[in-house]
C-alpha cells in the first residue's frame, strides 16, 4: 500500500509537466530580456552585425513561446487542473503572447539600428539609457515576481512602471528638437521614436506580467481602466462645471473629473447652481480653477475635453499621452439646453471607454 504522505504517480507527473512550463518560463524571459539589452547596444553602438544577429535569434524566441503554448494545452488537456493550476496555466498562456511580442519588439529596434546614419545625438543617446534601463529592470522584476508569484514584488513593479510612465513626454520632446534643430536625417529620428516606442511597450507588456502574477495568486482579474478627464471652457463657471460634476455622479467607478476655464471666473454662475440641484448635483463648493494652474498636471489626464469650437487652440499643447476632444456645445439656451446636449456626450464617451458596464 502507498504511504499517504508520499505523492502519486500522477501527482509527481503533473509536477514534472508544472515545472517544465515554469523552467521554459524562465528561459524565454531571460533571452528576451537579453534581446532587449543586444538591440539597445546595437542602436547605441551603430552595432549593425549585432543588430542582424538579434532579429535572427528572434526566430528562437518564436519557436520557444509556440513551444510553451504547446506544453500549456497538453497540460490542461492531460489533467483537467483545478482552480490553481488552471488560473497558472491560463496565465503562463497569456503570458506567452507578451514574451513573443517583447522579442519582436527587439527586433524591431535592432532594425532600426541597420537603418541609422549615424550614433544618437548625446541628449538621445542618454534618453535611451534611461529607458531601456528601466525597460529591463520592470521587465525582470516582473517575472521574477510572476516566477516567484510575490504578489508584493508585483505590486512594487506596477507602482514603479505607472511611475514612469510621464517620462517618454520628455523622450518625445528631445526628439522634436533634434528634428527643428535638423541635427540629423530624418530618418533617423523616426528610427529613433520606434526605439522610444518599443522600449515604452515592453514596459507596458512588463505591467501586464504584473497582473497576471496577482491573477494566479489571488485569482483577482485585471480590473478595468480607469480615467481622468478635465473638462475646459472660457470661464469654468457654467458648462465646464456642470459636465464634471455630472459625470463624477453618473459614472464615479469610471475615473476622477475636474473642469477649468482658460479665462478663469471669480465664481460660479448662479443659474448653473440653480439648474444643477435639480440633478442632484451641489456646485455651491466649487469655484473656477485657471487652466493655467494645471499645466503641470496634465500629463496625468488621459483626455481634455473642450467645450466650444475654439477649445483646441486654447487649450494649447499638451502632454504626448493626453487626448483632446472638442465639443461645440451652444450655451446661450441657458443650463437646461446645455444639460441636454453634454449628457448624451458623457454617457457616449463613457461606453466606448468603459463599455456596456460603464459606472
Amino acid at each position: 500500500m502507498q504511504n499517504p504522505s508520499m505523492p502519486s504517480h500522477y501527482e509527481e507527473r503533473l509536477q514534472r509537466d508544472l515545472n517544465w512550463i515554469q523552467e521554459l518560463v524562465g528561459v524565454v524571459g531571460q533571452a528576451v530580456g537579453k534581446a532587449i539589452e543586444d538591440a539597445v547596444s546595437a542602436v547605441m553602438k551603430l552595432d549593425k552585425d549585432l543588430a542582424a544577429l538579434t532579429v535572427i535569434g528572434d526566430y528562437t524566441i518564436n519557436r520557444q513561446t509556440r513551444e510553451l503554448d504547446r506544453l500549456c494545452h497538453a497540460f490542461v488537456a492531460r489533467h483537467l487542473p483545478s482552480a490553481g493550476h488552471l488560473r497558472y496555466v491560463s496565465a503562463v498562456m497569456r503570458l506567452t503572447i507578451a514574451l513573443e511580442r517583447i522579442g519582436d519588439y527587439a527586433a524591431t529596434i535592432s532594425r532600426t539600428a541597420a537603418q541609422l546614419s549615424t550614433q544618437p545625438p548625446s541628449v538621445v543617446a542618454r534618453d535611451i539609457e534611461m529607458m531601456s534601463e528601466q525597460a529591463r529592470r520592470i521587465l525582470g522584476e516582473a517575472l521574477r515576481s510572476f516566477q516567484l508569484r510575490d504578489v508584493a514584488s508585483a505590486s512594487a513593479t506596477l507602482a514603479a512602471a505607472a511611475q514612469f510612465a510621464p517620462y517618454f513626454d520628455k523622450v518625445f520632446a528631445d526628439l522634436v528638437k533634434e528634428g527643428e534643430e535638423h541635427s540629423r536625417p530624418i530618418t533617423d529620428l523616426f528610427s529613433l521614436m520606434a526605439t522610444f516606442n518599443r522600449l515604452e511597450r515592453v514596459i507596458h507588456q512588463g505591467k501586464n506580467i504584473c497582473e497576471e502574477t496577482l491573477f494566479v495568486v489571488t485569482g483577482r482579474l485585471k480590473g478595468e481602466k480607469t480615467f481622468q478627464i478635465l473638462f475646459v471652457d472660457a470661464e469654468n463657471k457654467g458648462a465646464s462645471q456642470l459636465a464634471e460634476h455630472f459625470t463624477r455622479k453618473a459614472f464615479p467607478q469610471s475615473g476622477k473629473y475636474r473642469s477649468a476655464g482658460w479665462q478663469a471666473a471669480e465664481e460660479i454662475e448662479w443659474a448653473y447652481a440653480d439648474f444643477a440641484q435639480t440633478l442632484g448635483l451641489d456646485l455651491s463648493k466649487s469655484w473656477p480653477t485657471p487652466l493655467a494652474s494645471l499645466q503641470d498636471q496634465l500629463d496625468s489626464y488621459q483626455l481634455v475635453i473642450g467645450l466650444g469650437a475654439d477649445a483646441r487652440a486654447r487649450i494649447g499643447k499638451v502632454p504626448f499621452h493626453t487626448t483632446v476632444l472638442v465639443w461645440p456645445i451652444d450655451d446661450t439656451g441657458g443650463p437646461e439646453a446645455v444639460y441636454r446636449q453634454l449628457a448624451p456626450r458623457v454617457r457616449e464617451l463613457m461606453e466606448l471607454l468603459r463599455g456596456e458596464q460603464a459606472s
